[in-house]
């Protein structure tokens, strides 16, 4: 299945029903697009110290991020380059990496350090006997990564630096009592479709709806993203500072494919969207605060309820696509460009 979505939104037709359902393409986009995209990987705070070690996995490939002797952070493959043994299972803090199936080891930095039982192996060690390095940078107290990255990070993060770097985005403190791991029976990209447009808050988020002035709500198109612009309701909590002379209650960014970044007055609130099958996803919840104060007001206030409703509709829509009657919908040219632009991305990956 190879659908082409036209770059005019006012007569584009939707991705198929069967998109949706289809193994194969999700298994084309574990490869094109998953295995290709910028993932969040750890918290910098958790890789302080010298000798700390996080393992983390983008997408489906196992990383681990670490900090040497001399204070150097690097990100490399977390797969013994022996038997293919993961090397880290979890955080700790080590002088160097050791593989416990057969002792293997390495340098925090990946070199290869020393094997038992290798004396007569001829040309060994070689390059290949390194951990490869991966590809990752930083946005505040958040490492992302890529084990083939398919454009830079600046040009993901680009955006966001430009409209929210004003916040103190170091000042914010992981508030793991925050986190939250949700199981959606629906498709990862009927999740994304859902967050990529405000149509639906009025209809499917009565309090959220309450927060913001609908009539203002905007979204932007970046190259590999959109921000929607909550604008605040009267009375509402906002930023203190105007964004063109408007007060935001809510920046909500998504990065391609699958992660959100969600700026309230009070902090910040982060979906990292993983499908699991066809017909399920898992969508994490990782919460850093600014201001504690004012969590519980705003467009920012009860994410909890919010995700429930959203959960309640996506799933009903997951029926549907599978429906025989239905083939494509249409585009609100107004309303859901960021869901166009999401699915001409993700096509344009999948050629």
């Amino acid at each position: 299945m190879r659908p082409v979505i036209d770059p005019d939104i006012t007569r584009a037709a939707t991705l198929p029903g069967a998109f949706y359902c289809d193994p194969g393409v999700l298994a084309r986009q574990r490869e094109r697009v998953f295995a290709r995209a910028w993932h969040l990987g750890a918290d910098v705070r958790q890789l302080e110290a010298p000798g700390a070690c996080v393992p983390a996995v983008l997408g489906e490939e196992p990383v681990v991020f670490t900090r040497d002797a001399s204070g150097a952070l690097h990100c490399v493959s977390n797969v013994c380059t022996h038997r293919a043994n993961l090397v880290v299972n979890a955080p700790c803090n080590v002088p160097s990496l050791r593989c416990r199936y057969h002792g293997r080891r390495f340098g925090l930095d990946g070199r290869f350090h020393s094997m038992p039982e290798f004396e007569a192996a001829r040309d060994f060690p070689s390059d290949a006997d390194h951990l490869p390095p991966v590809a990752f940078g930083q946005l505040g107290p958040l490492l992302f990564a890529s084990a083939a990255p398919a454009f830079a990070l600046d040009e993901l993060l680009a955006p966001v630096r430009a409209r929210v770097g004003w916040l103190d985005l170091a000042a914010m403190q992981r508030d793991p009592a925050g986190d939250r791991d949700y199981q959606v029976a629906a498709n990862w990209a009927l999740y994304c479709d859902n967050y990529l447009e405000g149509f639906h808050i009025p209809f499917v988020h009565p309090a959220l709806s309450g927060a913001l002035d609908y009539g203002a709500y905007q979204t932007e198109l970046h190259p590999f993203g959109t921000l929607q612009l909550g604008v605040a309701a009267d009375g509402e909590d906002a930023f203190e500072r105007l964004d063109a002379g408007r007060r935001i209650a809510a920046y909500y960014f998504w990065l391609f494919p699958s992660t959100m970044l969600n700026f309230y007055p009070w902090g910040l609130s982060v979906n990292v969207v993983e499908p699991l099958a066809v017909d399920r996803t898992r969508v994490r919840y990782q919460t850093w605060v600014l201001d504690a104060a004012r969590r519980t007001t705003g467009a920012g206030a009860a994410l909890d309820r919010v995700e429930v409703e959203d959960e309640e509709v996506v799933e009903r829509v997951q029926q549907g696509v599978r429906s025989r009657l239905y083939r494509t919908g249409r585009y609100s040219p107004t309303r859901e460009t960021g869901v166009h632009h999401f699915h001409r991305l993700l096509t344009h990956f999948l050629e």
